[in-house]
């Protein structure tokens, strides 16, 4: 969720506002596809750990810290996996008609209208789609989630991260592990992808 609110948003900028750097803000969002996880999860420290960029000032001025707790989990998370939906809702704005968006303009409606009632119809196989690559990475994300927010089990600790520790204590709780979470992984993208062609 916190992907779709703020990357649909930023591939619109992207992909229809024209602004100096915007090569650079493309670059800056996509380097997650490049860097390993782990060099991610250091990166997260460095800008939103105490001593951070922004984490002493968030500590500070609003108690915030969010490395190695729960939010901390959905931050690794997301910064992994935005730039899969970032890229596939953006790909889908470049290649729906603008004219539409601008024949909603001269009958009146609003930028915002516009986009939900015109636009985000157009485009909503390109958000379903980056959705599910977005959601397919952040379910098996582990380098960034183990150095930023640690395997604290029932408070951190996501399913890759426990068939990790599974996996020094007991193999067969480690295979279990990794066969539910395939089930369940083919089984949604199965489902989804069943919709997409129907649709």
């Amino acid at each position: 969720m916190v992907c779709l609110i703020l990357g649909v948003p930023l591939a619109w900028v992207l992909a229809r506002a024209e602004f100096p750097g915007r090569r650079l803000v493309r670059a800056l969002v996509t380097v997650p596809l490049v860097l390993p996880p782990v060099v991610g999860g250091v990166a997260l420290l460095l800008v939103f750990g105490r001593r951070g960029l922004l984490g002493g000032w968030l500590d500070q001025t609003f108690g915030v810290s969010l490395p190695f707790t729960t939010a901390g989990v959905v931050v690794a998370e997301a910064f992994v996996a935005m730039p899969f939906l970032v890229i596939a809702v953006e790909g889908a704005l470049r290649g729906a008609d603008a004219r539409y968006e601008e024949a909603a303009a001269t009958l009146g409606a609003t930028r915002w209208t516009a986009f939900r009632r015109v636009t985000l119809p157009l485009i909503a196989p390109g958000v379903a789609a980056g959705a599910v690559l977005c959601w397919a990475r952040a379910l098996g994300e582990f380098g960034a989630t183990i150095t930023f927010a640690g395997n604290f089990p029932g408070r951190t600790q996501t399913m890759p991260l426990a068939v990790y520790l599974a996996l020094e204590q007991d193999v067969d709780a480690a295979i279990v592990l990794s066969l539910v979470l395939l089930a369940v992984s083919v089984g949604i993208l199965a489902a989804l992808r069943d919709k997409w062609v129907a649709a």
